[in-house]
């Protein structure tokens, strides 16, 4: 079996933005998560919209930037300075998610997709062969803290049947703890946040997952 990835998520912590980076670059974390939240998509505002690279700048993991905004195709050439390891995009925010993702890949940036609660597995099917990586939100997405929705153990075993298909990770995103990662050990990774970033020992908690 494989080791379960796991990549934090820095928005809930004890420690301010830069310090919390900081933290996670020194544990055997897989990467760090950046939500970016325009105020629109979602009702936060998380990042100067004219400098989303601020912070996150400052990562020495692979790079998971999801972009919670409306057309997030206008910050992906700031983006790309950073050279991330994957660019996740909520559909519904492009009126061609396909010329998006295809410029995403064309980067050397693995193209992803965010599939909320209330979205029918199925409904992005069209998509699948275009990404790498599919994050399934455990949570409604804008609010760190929140808790895990028990649907998502269904919805990961639906998604899966595409998985063997199309060939794409599956990661989880919301509400991860001790508790909720034996809902989601058939995933490929996972994103945790507070359960890391609000605790005194980032690298236990991460070991914990695993």
């Amino acid at each position: 079996m494989n080791v379960m990835k796991v990549v934090v998520s820095y928005i809930s912590s004890l420690y301010d933005r830069e310090e919390t980076i900081k933290k996670i670059n020194s544990t055997s974390a897989d990467g760090i998560h950046a939500d970016l939240m325009d105020g629109k998509y979602v009702e936060v505002l998380n990042f100067d919209l004219d400098n989303p690279t601020k912070y996150i700048d400052k990562s020495t993991k692979p790079l998971d930037i999801h972009l919670m905004v409306e057309s997030p195709s206008k910050y992906l050439n700031m983006l790309y300075t950073l050279e991330p390891l994957c660019i996740y995009i909520h559909p519904s925010t492009e009126e061609d998610s396909i010329r998006v993702l295809n410029d995403i890949s064309s980067h050397n940036v693995m193209a992803a997709i965010a599939i909320n609660p209330d979205e029918e597995i199925s409904k992005y099917k069209y998509l699948y062969p275009y990404v790498k990586r599919v994050l399934l939100m455990s949570v409604t997405p804008g609010y760190g803290g929140q808790k895990f929705m028990d649907i998502t153990t269904d919805r990961l075993q639906e998604l899966k049947s595409y998985q063997e298909e199309y060939n794409f990770e599956i990661f989880i995103d919301g509400g991860i703890n001790a508790e909720t990662i034996s809902k989601v050990k058939d995933a490929d990774g996972v994103v945790s946040g507070s359960f890391i970033c609000k605790s005194e020992d980032y690298e236990k908690r991460i070991r914990i997952l695993r």
